[in-house]
């Protein structure tokens, strides 16, 4: 014991006291993980190290009888997330392979100085079995350019080797305890015995790091099923950096266990393509002097056709539509649609370059209406002399003068132009349906064809469908019990997996209005998604200018046969009656620095009332992350396996793959476990997403590419 302690207080008070030789103060950035998928240079201890913001990784880390895969995110430039699947054999009655789900928090409280270490503050597996589960702080400060030093205490398994002491009492794990998981032990976060630790990192070159710690992690449990055997607390790593993004990793650990490790790692600020390659728009077209003065084209028989028909095929080389137009001698008023740039401001920019080319000297004043399904979004005006002075300025004077209204408060706007309605689009390619971390397997997929259609009819009425085809796959594979005590209404969705028949995922009408300025409505009525058949009707207050949003929605749904045919099935399921009616209403706020949250409060599906509270992390070029987390008054014995709903959802944008402008997006949810409990109805093209990036706040975050 005082060895330990002496070996530890050294490497403490190396990290504390260590002068300013040649340190980088601030720092503390690695590309590297832990064998818990965490960003820090140790083996299975944390250190106060942070990966670049926005950072997202993926670990993989194997040695015998054990596997973990994690999936982390450096939320902000101090706090960072991890979502972890583990796999170990042979660790719990009646398991061949327990596999246990788990989430981190690390939060640096204290940056690195020249005198002083970074201190971060952790939480492991504080949602979730436990059976991960522990506590710590800890300190890490750098010693030249090469070299790093950690000691910190930890709690739980952080605390279970040696311990130095108590704070408390703890309620020490068991599988017989564990229940429905997923719950927040906050009684015992940094209770019970407690332990210090610590380590060394040293990057020998470019590709090259050494690391070597101190573990205060005794493995009892694994210690117990006889899957390890813990004879040393030293354990030290070797990592390799392939690429940028790839990290190999071989350690040795418990003075007898070889494993390894491979870290993927990207950051959306980094585009695959920097800049795009689509080609550069036209100039601006700047206007001779006195020329403005010219109204003789008001006069002239034919020129408003002409001039329409120049602003149509110049906006269509752009690749937008123009829906509507009016024109006087001063202003010129356009409506577009933009179905290709996933930035609304580069479609600005490219509309009032086209314009400028396009209109006569005298029109001075530029609106330009952005229509969302059929209905008016929002209108900016820019003036001329503006467009022909700031062209070649920062892209931040163009916003300054931009000038963002609700349409129906800006007034007239222009009538759709014959023969853009009705309109057809339609796409067929495949689709990947996936089922992560599933208990009884890590990974279940299904690929198939899909073919989609809508058709507009008019302004705001959309008629829409797909269809699809399995052709291989294995969602249907799901023999796991189902514990949930509720209706069942997305549990049994395995059934809805097993058709080797075409399927209709959705048939819909919908009708898209204006109730009003910054109200918009919205009804849908049909087949609306997989599961469910119904209405779903909605209204939202958006002022065009405002980073604050509410709305309500009311759904009446009736559950579709597992075919996904036409015909509907019965409401009585084993867990209950699925109710006819659910809702919510719903906050919106855009909270700035890339953040944006969601509050949700209603009645859900299977009849439980509560709440769902989401946040994001939002990037200038369409990248998302973000969680959320359902409370309801379904009891966690009620809700089942993961006592509430939880998950983590991105999305990338295609156009950061490509480098071209698109508007698709590529989704997914990802859920420990899916259950009855806090799930909601799956409608597409609910209004805030449909509008919102017609709005002023997100237009601006990517007003960089108004002058692309």
């Amino acid at each position: 014991m005082i060895r330990k302690r002496k070996v530890i207080g050294a490497i403490a008070i190396c990290a504390a006291a260590a002068g300013p030789v040649v340190v980088f103060a601030d720092t503390l950035k690695t590309t590297l993980t832990n064998n818990y998928g965490n960003p820090g240079a140790l083996i299975d201890m944390p250190t106060a190290e942070s990966a670049p913001d926005g950072q997202l990784s993926t670990t993989v880390m194997h040695f015998d009888g054990f596997t973990k895969t994690t999936l982390s995110f450096q939320i902000t430039d101090r706090l960072s997330g991890s979502f972890r699947y583990a796999a170990t054999r042979g660790l719990a009655p009646g398991f061949d392979v327990f596999y246990d789900r788990s989430f981190d928090l690390k939060f640096r409280v204290f940056n690195e100085t020249d005198w002083t270490p970074a201190v971060s503050v952790g939480l492991r597996d504080f949602i979730g079995t436990g059976i991960l589960a522990g506590e710590y702080v800890v300190a890490t400060k750098s010693v030249g350019p090469r070299l790093r030093l950690t000691g910190g205490v930890g709690w739980g398994r952080l605390g279970s080797y040696a311990s130095d002491g108590s704070i408390g009492t703890r309620t020490p794990f068991s599988f017989a305890g564990v229940g429905t998981g997923g719950n927040l032990n906050v009684d015992d976060w940094f209770q019970g015995d407690y332990a210090f630790f610590g380590g060394a990192s040293y990057q020998i070159s470019d590709k090259f790091s050494l690391s070597a710690e101190y573990s205060s992690d005794n493995y009892d449990i694994a210690q117990n099923a006889n899957i390890t055997t813990r004879r040393s607390p030293w354990n030290v790593a070797l990592d390799y950096q392939l690429r940028d993004d790839i990290t190999l990793r071989a350690f040795g650990q418990h003075g007898e266990e070889i494993g390894a490790l491979v870290t993927f790692s990207l950051n959306p600020r980094n585009a695959t393509v920097p800049g795009g390659t689509e080609l550069a728009p036209l100039p601006v077209a700047v206007r001779p002097a006195g020329s403005a003065q010219d109204l003789g084209w008001t006069t002239q028989p034919g020129s408003t056709e002409r001039i329409t028909a120049g602003v149509d095929t110049s906006l269509d080389q752009a690749g937008l539509d123009l829906e509507g137009i009016k024109l006087d001698g001063r202003s010129a008023h356009v409506s577009i649609r933009n179905d290709r740039y996933d930035a609304t401001s580069e479609a600005l920019g490219r509309t009032l370059r086209s314009l400028s080319r396009e209109l006569p000297a005298s029109v001075e004043e530029l609106h330009v209406t952005l229509i969302r399904n059929g209905i008016p979004a929002s209108t900016m005006s820019f003036s001329r002399t503006d467009l022909e002075r700031l062209e070649h300025a920062p892209a931040r004077e163009a916003l300054a003068v931009a000038r963002f209204t609700d349409t129906l408060r800006f007034g007239d706007y222009p009538d759709p132009r014959a023969g853009i309605y009705p309109r057809f689009e339609w796409s067929v390619g495949p689709y990947l349906r996936t089922s992560l971390f599933d208990p009884d397997n890590p990974i279940r997929a299904d690929l198939g064809a899909r073919a989609r259609g809508k058709y507009h009819l008019g302004s705001g009425w959309v008629v829409s469908g797909s269809v699809g085809q399995k052709i291989v796959g294995n969602l249907d594979e799901v023999t796991r019990p189902n514990n949930s005590q509720l209706p069942r209404v997305r549990s049994d969705v395995s059934r809805y997996n097993r058709t080797d028949e075409p399927f209709l995922e959705n048939l819909t009408v919908a009708k898209f209005g204006r109730l009003g300025p910054d109200v918009y409505g919205r009804v849908t009525g049909g087949y609306l998604e997989r599961m469910y058949a119904g209405v779903s009707g909605e209204v939202l207050w958006k002022p065009v200018n405002s980073r604050f949003a509410l709305g309500a929605e009311v759904n009446y749904a009736q559950p579709r046969d597992f075919d996904q045919q036409f015909g509907l099935r019965s409401r009585s399921t084993p867990g209950g009656t699925i109710p006819e009616f659910s809702g919510h209403v719903s906050a919106y706020y855009e909270i700035g620095n890339g953040f944006h949250g969601q509050v949700d409060a209603g009645r859900y599906l299977a009849g439980d009332w509560g709440g769902t509270l989401t946040l994001d992390r939002e990037f200038a070029n369409g990248w998302k992350v973000g969680a959320f987390a359902t409370f309801t008054d379904a009891s966690a014995q009620q809700f089942g396996e993961g006592s509430f709903d939880k998950g983590i959802r991105i999305t990338v944008p295609l156009s950061w793959i490509l480098g071209q402008p698109t508007t698709q997006k590529a989704e997914a949810t990802l859920r420990p476990l899916t259950r009855d409990g806090g799930q909601r109805l799956e409608v597409d093209e609910r209004l805030y997403e449909t509008i919102r990036g017609s709005h002023q706040p997100d237009i601006a975050k990517s007003w960089g590419k108004y002058w692309r």
